[in-house]
């Protein structure tokens, strides 16, 4: 092979554990998106960014979708707070700080999102930079995080077209599914429009796997499709159906601390290792 070949990169069968870090910041900021609901994008959100603090990493989690399901998740009740991620995207003078909630997990911060967060679509389609909105908010906090990851709402509308903007990359969950598989086309093409017009950083950091059961022949098959789609952008790393999930999820915690020695909590310890090891976490 000559010796201006790229190596090429083998599949591990695991990945090293990460050593901490001295200090913190600046922040790769990652979206995680998916136009279709259902595909374990919050659940992905929620224990990535737990793992990765259990790792050492200083994670805030920005819940970008209306529903506030990442926020219940991490057992914040956002109905009834006054300011969410929705007052300060309207803000002449956004201050994240001001609306950030510490979560049970040491190193894990959530900014909050709730059900005012659907107006918000509405109200910015006069306002000059709209799809900006949300860099804007973030800016001020950048250096106090390793990584900031944006749970976006199932729709490639303005908010999600705010968190492409706002991003380095994306992450896109993806159920083991073939009917799943048909919608991702269109994501990648919005992907490839904002990085084109809006921001020339952003690119795809990989697919991840979701809800497979390798027992069948249909996951195997959606398995080996998308790998020969996506390639290498694939995670090594995927996450099986498991019902441990939303127990989880109405217990208010990540698996990583609600179940920390099932096998989806190590499955997700093992995506945050990846992710580390792949470059797009410190």
């Amino acid at each position: 092979m000559s010796s201006n070949q790229p190596p090429l990169i083998e599949r591990p069968d695991d990945f090293p554990f990460p050593q901490p870090l001295d200090g913190h910041g600046p922040a790769r900021v990652i979206a995680m998106c998916n136009q279709k609901g259902g595909v374990g994008k919050t659940t992905t959100s929620i224990n990535l960014a737990a793992a990765l603090a259990d790792y050492g990493r200083k994670v805030l989690l920005i819940d970008f979708d209306p529903q506030g399901a990442a926020s219940a998740g991490l057992g914040i009740n956002a109905r009834g707070l006054e300011r969410t991620i929705y007052n300060e995207l309207l803000a002449d003078k956004p201050d994240l700080t001001a609306i950030i909630h510490h979560s049970a997990v040491e190193g894990l911060d959530v900014v909050p999102a709730n059900i005012d967060l659907s107006a918000a679509e509405i109200q910015l389609v006069s306002e000059v930079g709209r799809e900006q909105t949300l860099a804007r908010a973030i800016r001020p906090v950048l250096e106090s995080y390793d990584l900031i990851i944006i749970d976006c709402q199932p729709s490639l509308g303005l908010l999600t077209v705010n968190a492409l903007t706002a991003a380095h990359g994306v992450i896109i969950p993806l159920e083991a599914e073939f009917f799943a598989m048909r919608g991702v086309a269109l994501l990648v093409e919005q992907i490839e429009r904002v990085t084109d017009r809006l921001n020339p950083r952003l690119s795809l950091d990989g697919v991840l796997l979701t809800m497979l059961d390798n027992r069948t022949l249909h996951a195997k098959e959606v398995t080996a499709s998308v790998e020969e789609g996506f390639g290498e952008k694939v995670f090594d790393t995927k996450i099986a159906r498991t019902v441990k999930f939303p127990d989880a999820t109405i217990a208010a915690e990540p698996i990583t601390s609600y179940a920390p020695n099932h096998p989806g909590a190590e499955a997700y310890r093992r995506l945050a290792r990846e992710v580390i090891a792949r470059g797009h976490c410190a």
